[in-house]
């Protein structure tokens, strides 16, 4: 079986020539390690300049960049009363690759959104479809997960197919759930990138595979969308994002 599941995984992402096909393989095995390979940027674009909200649309109380990096904030006076996004402006992507590094205070929420759309009768910044989730106590960092929609649709460490109605079936493991966890940096810089083809999904934090998802729910599956990052409603908190990096496939 731990062969047959090895295949699977080299089958799901053969042909992306990257190095999250040596990490999945190894997380299918006990006890396998492989440290993150070089951080290939072949035929990437960067899409935020560091120095400001350039391409970039969101609410202005909410949204600055401070020392190289984007800041999310809300604040005891400045209250988010329901999940705001900011934007990319570049348009929709369908197949890609995103490679951003993110840092989150121990009360964050918040995710990277993809394939999405706007909610207009919610506001100009509200928006649905595919996110990779994390917060900062990391209960949920790395799982696939639909904004206003499907849910919870791959957490960390399970490699899942939806079918048509939305029915979840359990395929495999990229690795234990916990052991992933202790891969992730509280209250420092993680680094994401997340990889959509076709109807698959990967999201990889720190060079190990967290979740996989294969979308053959065709009603409910979206092929492309905007690219946004997410403040959440709640408690004050704060997210940094830097060194955001966007490859059309």
């Amino acid at each position: 079986m731990k062969n047959d599941r090895t295949f699977s995984l080299r089958t799901l992402v053969g042909g992306l020539g990257i190095w999250a096909v040596a990490a999945a393989s190894a997380a299918a095995q006990p006890g396998g390690r492989v440290p993150p390979g070089p951080d290939d940027l072949a035929g990437f674009v960067s899409i935020f300049d560091g120095k400001s909200l350039e391409g970039w649309d969101g609410d202005p109380r909410f949204w600055r960049v401070e020392g190289g990096a984007i800041v999310a904030e809300s604040t005891p006076e400045k209250v988010v009363e329901r999940n705001t996004f900011l934007i990319w402006k570049g348009g929709p992507v369908g197949d890609f690759e995103l490679k951003l590094e993110f840092k989150l205070s121990d009360t964050a929420n918040s995710g990277v959104q993809y394939r999405s759309a706007t909610v207009s009768d919610l506001g100009p910044w509200a928006l649905k479809g595919y996110q990779a989730d994390m917060d900062g106590q990391n209960r949920f960092t790395g799982m696939v997960y639909e904004e206003r929609g499907r849910g919870f649709l791959a957490e960390r460490g399970q490699f899942v197919r939806i079918a048509d109605g939305k029915v979840r079936k359990m395929i495999g493991s990229p690795g234990d759930p916990e052991s992933l966890k202790a891969l992730l940096r509280p209250g420092d810089w993680n680094q994401l990138h997340v990889i959509a083809r076709g109807t698959v999904l990967i999201h990889v934090v720190n060079g190990r595979v967290m979740a996989l998802l294969v979308d053959d729910d065709a009603e409910g599956r979206s092929m492309q969308g905007l690219l946004g990052l997410q403040l959440h409603a709640g408690k004050p908190m704060r997210i940094e994002f830097r060194n955001i990096y966007l490859k059309k496939l």
